[in-house]
């Protein structure tokens, strides 16, 4: 978010070298059957089974110590050859005559003495030859023909001036130059470098500087020396070496790399520098040893713009804080980098200071640093990422003298608020703001400078955003992620947010109205989160649908189901859920209005059918007869007092009175009648169950008139129930008058199934056939009568 001012000149790390490289490498990612790698395989030859189509080979830390023309001649499409680190000691350049397409080649750290040489192919960008034990470089005259030569590692333990003759007309990019080996000390020498942007010397690591080469270039842009020892009595030969090199109008970019010096020969290091072009100085693991005193200084006009030392190893454990923090604090350039020192302080510039950019990342830094500092007024990029700060108001005290800083990182430290602490006081001109990694919780939003634009929080102990802050208008990017928010922040109270980040938190059910909410909103990322997905989170996912695809990033690989446990891990883009499930006033109309209609339907149904009256008979039949379980065997054959009870219709009361009864009773039938056996204060149903129970038959005189009377419908229906329970044939139907089917209403289906299935007696209207009619019905009755009898008596 925040972003680095320096210049794009960079220090001499040959970026190039790793661009081809890799270049190559991604070129055939694609392609992993012609990448071999076979580095660190303890090999001491060449393999004779590579792959003929193979085009980058690694055969680099191995103990291979020769090669020959049959080891890669049949690689015809190599592009990429790794030797490096292995015990080569010979090198005949015609072994590489057929690979033309050869374009990078490492033999560097080896043991080469010499090389034979012989034209080789002109395709080569990348050669690399240094580390080795030759005595002067190994330029031979056919490294002329290499016009793409971009790289040139060279060694050599003595030089000739016009040893780069050879190439002096091909435009490199770098020449690195190992000079470890060296140590003419007494005899001078020089060496003449033509048309090369970079140059990078490496010399021995563990000796003090003491080369006295003296090495020019036409057109040097970067100079990268590695391995610099030095004290208080070589440092002037490091001064006169560089004198040759840093004279020319073109060398803008200069880097120091593993350095060991005292604190008195860097000043004077930068004290040489400071008069020349370069406008870049970079030096890198840096040791300082013996002592830290008061050196004199003079800040006359320079054209450095940046110095950026990172990783200072101090050696020196008592000293003056001020007199080393003297010498850069009043530095009068543009950029400042200091990190991974542990310095625990910097101090005010005495002067109004031209620093625009300071970077003092990993440091010890506390919250005393720059307080009432008003001399850097023009600072715009303040970086204290990785220091000691504790106190969020007090970095905003500190902020409020610079009055063009625009950009501050206090990342990755301690930073608290507590709204006690009073309102914060940032300078108005900040619009980039770095709190990430901190320990913040939701009353950082109170304490915020008045025109932030870019606000990052990420890594911090944020619950919820108040929805009473104010003063955050002008913010168009903001990244929450990975605190705990539980919900994904409207804009209500961000106008103008544009960009939000909020993934790694606990939002379970975003709202769907979001996208509403955040009309200016071009860039939304908030997956990894705990999602729930239920109603709620459907309506979200279809919101993300109508949005762009640029839109939502890491949709949809990154939003996942969370719970329930039965969609845990399935995409929120595969999360299906009904329509009905979801909408209430559908499940309503669906559910409850379908329940209603059958709920009306079976209210009618049961009025149509009497089914609260049927439900209510066999309630008490089932008690009568649960009764009548309870009594003893010889009680219960005692109740046994009529042969027949007769159900019949009041209109035909009078045939029952003259015809049936008599010619019932003159046979010493003893029959049930309602009207003389109903036990008064017992009610009409449980009279009609006891009548039934005490009957050996029950005799029905049917007519269309029996059909119209519910109580005799009642009557048969017990009946009817106690036949099933007796499991005998102790109904009687007789016929009076014919009833057709289609007048017995659907209600009596028992009387219905019963004229279906059953036989009646039907009662003739001839005289004559009257005898025969009560023959039968005493038959009917006199079935088991004689084993009955005595029951009956």
């Amino acid at each position: 978010m925040i972003k680095d001012k320096e210049s794009p000149i960079r220090s001499c790390h040959f970026v190039y070298i790793v661009a081809l490289l890799f270049g190559t490498i991604i070129q055939f990612s694609d392609e992993s059957e012609f990448v071999v790698d076979m580095s660190k395989t303890s090999l001491i030859h060449v393999p004779k089974d590579l792959p003929p189509k193979t085009k980058v080979l690694d055969l680099s830390q191995n103990n291979i110590s020769e090669l020959h023309l049959s080891d890669i001649s049949f690689l015809s499409g190599l592009r990429v050859l790794r030797l490096s680190h292995n015990g080569i000691q010979g090198l005949d350049i015609s072994i590489f005559k057929f690979n033309h397409d050869l374009e990078y080649l490492d033999l560097s750290h080896n043991q080469l003495q010499k090389i034979s040489c012989h034209p080789i192919t002109t395709t080569l960008k990348h050669l690399d030859l240094s580390f080795n034990d030759f005595d002067a470089l190994p330029i031979c005259k056919e490294f002329g023909n290499l016009t793409q030569l971009n790289f040139l590692g060279l060694s050599a333990t003595k030089l000739q001036q016009l040893d780069l003759l050879p190439i002096a007309h091909l435009h490199l990019s770098c020449i690195l130059l190992d000079l470890e080996d060296y140590m003419k000390e007494n005899k001078k020498e020089s060496l003449q470098i033509l048309n090369t942007k970079k140059l990078h010397l490496v010399f021995h690591p563990h000796s003090f500087f003491s080369v006295q080469v003296n090495i020019s270039a036409n057109s040097l842009g970067c100079l990268q020396l590695t391995n610099i020892k030095l004290n208080d009595y070589n440092c002037q030969v490091l001064l006169k070496f560089l004198s040759g090199l840093t004279g020319g109008p073109t060398l803008l970019n200069f880097t120091l790399n593993h350095m060991e010096t005292t604190w008195k020969c860097l000043v004077k290091v930068f004290q040489f520098l400071w008069p020349k072009p370069v406008e870049y100085l970079n030096i890198y693991n840096l040791t300082i040893v013996e002592s830290i005193d008061e050196e004199v200084f003079t800040y006359y006009k320079t054209t450095l713009k940046a110095l950026k030392i990172e990783h200072i190893t101090n050696k020196v454990f008592i000293f003056s804080q001020t007199a080393l923090y003297t010498v850069f604090s009043e530095m009068n350039i543009l950029m400042l980098t200091i990190s991974d020192t542990r310095f625990i302080h910097m101090l005010c510039p005495q002067e109004p200071s031209t620093f625009k950019f300071l970077n003092f990342t990993q440091n010890s830094f506390t919250d005393s640093v720059f307080q009432n500092c008003d001399t850097l007024a023009r600072l715009e990029t303040l970086i204290l990422q990785k220091n000691e700060l504790k106190d969020l108001f007090k970095t905003s005290l500190m902020t409020k003298d610079m009055l063009s800083l625009e950009t501050l990182d206090v990342s990755w430290n301690s930073l608290e608020y507590d709204r006690s602490n009073g309102n914060c006081s940032w300078v108005g001109s900040i619009v980039v703001l770095n709190l990430s990694s901190n320990a913040l919780t939701d009353s950082v939003f109170r304490c915020l400078p008045p025109r932030i634009k870019v606000l990052d929080l990420h890594n911090n102990r944020i619950r919820s955003i108040p929805k009473d802050v104010t003063g955050l208008e002008t913010l168009q990017e903001l990244n929450l992620a990975s605190n705990s928010l539980a919900h994904l922040p409207g804009c209500g109270i961000f106008s103008s947010l544009s960009i939000l980040i909020i993934d790694y938190n606990s939002i379970s059910n975003p709202s769907a109205d979001f996208f509403q909410s955040c009309q200016k909103i071009r860039s939304l990322k908030a997956g990894n989160n705990p999602f729930q997905c239920s109603c709620e989170l459907r309506d979200f996912i279809q919101s993300i649908g109508q949005v762009s695809s640029d839109v939502v990033e890491g949709w949809p690989e990154s939003y996942k189901c969370d719970y329930p446990e039965s969609y845990k891990g399935t995409p929120l883009k595969d999360f299906q859920v009904s329509e009905l499930s979801c909408n209430t006033a559908l499940l309503i109309v669906t559910i409850v209005v379908p329940g209603l209609v059958l709920a009306v339907a079976v209210t009618v149904l049961c009025i149509y059918l009497d089914l609260p009256w049927y439900l209510r008979m066999v309630c008490q039949w089932t008690q009568t007869r649960r009764r009548a379980r309870n009594v003893p065997l010889e009680e219960l054959q005692r109740t046994l007092q009529f042969h027949a009870f007769i159900s019949y219709s009041e209109h035909d009361s009078a045939w029952v009175k003259n015809e049936l009864i008599p010619n019932l009773e003159k046979e010493d039938i003893r029959i049930c009648l309602h009207e003389r056996n109903f036990v008064a204060g017992k009610s009409i149903v449980e009279n009609i169950i006891n009548c039934i129970e005490k009957s050996y038959k029950s005799i029905f005189v049917l007519s269309p008139n029996f059909v119209q009377s519910e109580w005799c419908h009642y009557e048969l229906y017990f009946a009817h129930h106690n036949l099933f329970h007796e499991g005998s044939n102790n109904l009687i139907l007789i016929l009076l008058e014919p009833i057709p089917q289609n007048t017995i209403p659907d209600r009596y289906h028992k009387l219905r199934a019963l004229m279906a299935q059953r036989t009646y007696l039907e009662w003739p209207k001839e005289k004559s056939k009257h005898g025969l009619f009560w023959a039968n019905l005493r038959a009917s009755i006199n079935i088991k009568l004689m084993e009955k009898a005595a029951e009956i008596h």
